[in-house]
């Protein structure tokens, strides 16, 4: 079922059929290097991932991350969604796709759809993001999408959008 949908891009729930994808995204080399390695090493590994992590959070906070698929052909290419981290105060931005896919505007068309659902549908009046400090692809994205830097936590970025103090627009 598509929970969101861009122009290119259908954002659904992961199923347990979407476990050879994600086996194959958490074990691509720049996943190891700029998220972390989830020892996701068999299908197996990948549906007590999907289990654990973004199904359970669906259930337990109404969102999660988001398979990305391409609409026309239904190929998934990432990931894309909301996080929520014990150690954050809010939700935060979250993607991956497979580096196919990189430099053609499919992360950011993701990400503004989340973003776009984090403020209508969810009501967050603040999102964050977190970002390892040489990652600067996926700082000009957050930049783009209007987050600022907020403050350096361990070994990461963190920005953040508080749509109270910043005006908000729908982009699609």
């Amino acid at each position: 079922m598509t929970l969101l949908e861009t122009e290119r891009l259908i954002l659904r729930e992961l199923t347990f059929d979407d476990a050879p994808f994600i086996l194959t995204l958490l074990n691509d080399p720049s996943f190891l290097r700029y998220i972390n390695d989830k020892n996701v090493r068999n299908v197996e590994d990948a549906r007590q991932y999907m289990l654990n992590g973004p199904m359970a959070s669906y259930a337990q906070n109404g969102f999660g991350l988001y398979l990305v698929a391409l609409k026309d052909t239904a190929v998934p290419i990432g990931l894309c969604g909301l996080l929520k981290r014990e150690e954050l105060p809010d939700p935060d931005l979250g993607f991956a796709f497979l580096p196919d896919y990189w430099g053609k505007g499919f992360a950011l068309e993701a990400a503004r759809a989340v973003m776009n659902d984090a403020r209508e549908r969810l009501g967050q009046n603040r999102v964050l993001a977190i970002v390892m400090p040489d990652n600067d692809a996926s700082i000009r994205l957050l930049e783009k999408l209007g987050m600022t830097f907020d403050r350096d936590k361990d070994d990461v970025k963190v920005f953040a959008i508080d749509y109270d103090s910043t005006p908000f627009q729908t982009i699609l």
